[in-house]
């Protein structure tokens, strides 16, 4: 009885105090959730003065919530469904900085402007004044997709960083600006070259949206395209530069505006007057100092002409070497194969001369049964030798006058007689007439009207070939 007595009065203590227990505990949860929630406000506070602080996450924030960019779906053009959106263009050209023959293109620096309206950017501005930003936000709005027709390469300079500038207005209208150097074909004709002027083209245009969607025009008609005044090429001369527009049409897809920027170039000449035609010109003009050679010259007259030749082919070789592969004749083509003819008939006329004067000197031979005076076997032989006529004749008095000169020399010396110098001066006189008279008689009539009609014609192709490509 007394351990069961022990027993109910522990239970009833141990239920009288549990409420307590239960209540404390309660009290301790209550005051640890208050504690949690007091840091929570704390942390948070801390982190808005943070973000107060930065300006940059201040300043992101701020113009995504005043373009709207988070509200609006830019993959659709502005006004879809509706009119398609106007976009005006502009170009200031930096530089022109090369052109090639060989690969018919040009290289082109410039700044290309679009001009374009759309409300989902509008802002409340009380100032009127514009926004700008850089390339970053290009990614999150929409832009009009123009690119070059024609194109080989082309880039957008990123020194320092990216030549990308956007302009927004707060009534909506974006000026899209960025620095490009495109590589585009030029499709030369060089029927005239080098005395040719080219005209090339840039050619921009939409890669998707048809003219239903979007109208490309010139901001500012023809001032639209504006040029540096020291634009300059080493081998043309920049004409004019003009703005036009026209339509593409795709089958596949449809009908598209096409800007154009075609600009005027004119060869200069005088590189190649000092490279090709003059250096023709000498060669042509040497190979006629042939036709005042001794026909029996052989080695002398057959290595001019070969040499003229040769030179020739040099000219020609080099020139067609910096020249695309084309499939029709150019104006330098004219020149230099006509020169190169007449090169070459200079040659063929030698080999005339040297056959009719054999043809002549066999009939002369069967008829006296010896070969006359003035061809002799000891002639050919020295000429052979050293490749100059020797008349056998000539050589005699040469002798015979030198042996005088020496007896009327010693004397001289010994009578002191002045008439010495006179009779020296006489015979020098009459043996220069005597070879004169052997060279013209050496002379064939061929070499004879050479000499007159080569340099004839020669000058009036020039007057024709000048007249007409200049």
């Amino acid at each position: 009885m007394i351990l069961a007595s022990q027993l109910v009065f522990l239970t009833c203590i141990w239920i009288t105090l549990t409420p307590d227990v239960f209540a404390a505990s309660e009290i301790k949860k209550s005051y640890q959730r208050c504690s949690a929630s007091v840091k929570r406000a704390r942390e948070s506070k801390q982190e808005t003065r943070m973000r107060n602080n930065d300006s940059t996450k201040a300043w992101l924030l701020k113009y995504k919530q005043l373009l709207h960019i988070e509200d609006h779906d830019f993959a659709m053009r502005p006004g879809f469904g509706g009119s398609p959106v106007p976009v005006g263009i502009d170009v200031q050209i930096e530089s022109l900085d090369s052109i090639s023959e060989v690969n018919m293109d040009f290289t082109m620096t410039f700044y290309l402007r679009h001009y374009w309206k759309d409300e989902r950017l509008s802002f409340p501005s009380t100032t009127n004044k514009s926004m700008t930003f850089d390339h970053r936000l290009i990614e999150k709005i929409w832009v009009p997709d123009i690119f070059f027709v024609h194109s080989k390469r082309s880039f957008i300079h990123d020194t320092t960083v990216e030549n990308i500038m956007l302009r927004v207005y707060p009534d909506g209208n974006v000026l899209f600006s960025l620095r490009i150097t495109v590589s585009a074909m030029c499709f030369m004709d060089f029927s005239r070259f080098p005395l040719d002027t080219q005209n090339c083209s840039l050619e921009l245009e939409s890669y998707a949206y048809t003219e239903e969607d979007l109208m490309l025009y010139w901001k500012h008609g023809n001032k639209s395209l504006n040029t540096d005044e020291h634009i300059s090429l080493s081998q043309f001369f920049v004409e004019e530069f003009s703005a036009s527009s026209g339509f593409a049409f795709y089958s596949s897809t449809g009908w598209y505006n096409r800007l154009f920027i075609n600009f005027v170039l004119r060869r200069h000449i005088f590189f190649f007057v000092l490279q090709t035609y003059f250096p023709a010109m000498l060669m042509v003009m040497l190979s006629w100092v042939s036709f005042w050679i001794d026909r029996r010259a052989v080695p002398a007259r057959v290595s001019l002409g070969i040499t003229t030749v040769l030179t020739m082919s040099t000219i020609i070789s080099g020139m067609s070497a910096s020249m695309p592969q084309v499939s029709y004749i150019k104006a330098v083509d004219v020149y230099l194969w006509v020169s190169s003819l007449f090169v070459f008939l200079s040659v063929i006329e030698y080999a005339a001369v040297n056959y009719l004067t054999t043809v002549e000197e066999w009939k002369q031979f069967k008829k006296t049964g010896k070969i006359s005076g003035m061809y002799n076997i000891d002639t050919f032989q020295a000429m052979a030798f050293d490749g100059c006529y020797h008349d056998s004749k000539t050589e005699m008095e040469q002798t015979s006058f030198s042996l005088h000169s020496e007896e009327d020399a010693m004397r001289g010396r010994s009578t002191g007689s002045p008439s010495t110098d006179t009779s020296q001066i006489k015979r020098r006189q009459s043996l220069g007439g005597h070879v004169g008279a052997i060279i013209l008689e050496n002379n064939h009539v061929i070499d004879t009207y050479s000499r007159i009609l080569f340099p004839t014609v020669y000058i009036a192709f020039n007057l024709f070939y000048w007249g007409v490509y200049v």
